[in-house]
């Protein structure tokens, strides 16, 4: 009777240490498959070998805005994709949410943004954002071509709305690419992430 009850507590329990786990900063990204507004999916495995960034997304957040309203995110996309990057930004809104939005309304808001990441990625269940423990957007995440999460926070040092203080900051996303392609170690592997809380379905 007691052995039963032993595996009986493991079966519950496991299952929770499970879900619990999340992205850590020098570990192994959890791999993900999601589907951008284009209809595609995307595995992140496929990506090995290349250095991948994750932006988390709300078009309605103000921090967000502040960095797509003057062009800063877009020209982030631009300049690392343009080295071989892999920039998804993803968006975990759930229907109903703030910043939620359906594949012909992303593609709408790109162009019209002009955005350029790689793909948008459609994660209405909070899958992904869950997976990564994503907190707000925006949100930034860097994995190496290793597959090996290097850099996870906030996209700066000037968390406020400031479209002024995009000038002069200093952009960890931007850093943590830099040296990793220069084979140095990322300086500040983790921040503190600042911005609109992920709307989440739950």
């Amino acid at each position: 009777m007691k052995k039963y009850f032993t595996m009986l507590m493991l079966l519950i329990i496991a299952p929770m240490v499970f879900a619990a786990q999340t992205a850590k900063v020098g570990e192994a990204a959890p791999d993900f498959t999601a589907a951008d507004s284009m209809g595609t999916m995307h595995h992140l495995s496929e990506y090995r070998g290349k250095f991948v960034v994750l932006e988390w997304h709300n078009n309605g957040c103000p921090f967000t805005r502040k960095h797509y309203d003057g062009g800063h995110m877009q020209q982030l996309q631009k300049e690392w994709t343009a080295k071989g990057v892999i920039w998804l930004t993803v968006i975990s809104s759930a229907p109903g949410q703030q910043g939620y939005m359906t594949p012909s309304q992303e593609n709408d808001y790109m162009a019209k943004m002009h955005a350029v990441p790689t793909a948008a990625l459609l994660d209405p269940t909070g899958q992904v954002g869950h997976l990564y423990d994503a907190k707000t957007t925006p949100d930034m995440f860097v994995i190496n071509p290793q597959g090996v999460l290097i850099y996870g926070g906030a996209i700066d040092n000037r968390p406020t709305v400031d479209q002024s203080d995009v000038q002069g900051a200093e952009n960890y996303v931007s850093e943590a690419l830099t040296a990793a392609m220069a084979g140095q170690p990322v300086k500040t592997p983790v921040t503190r992430p600042y911005g609109c809380s992920v709307k989440y379905q739950d």
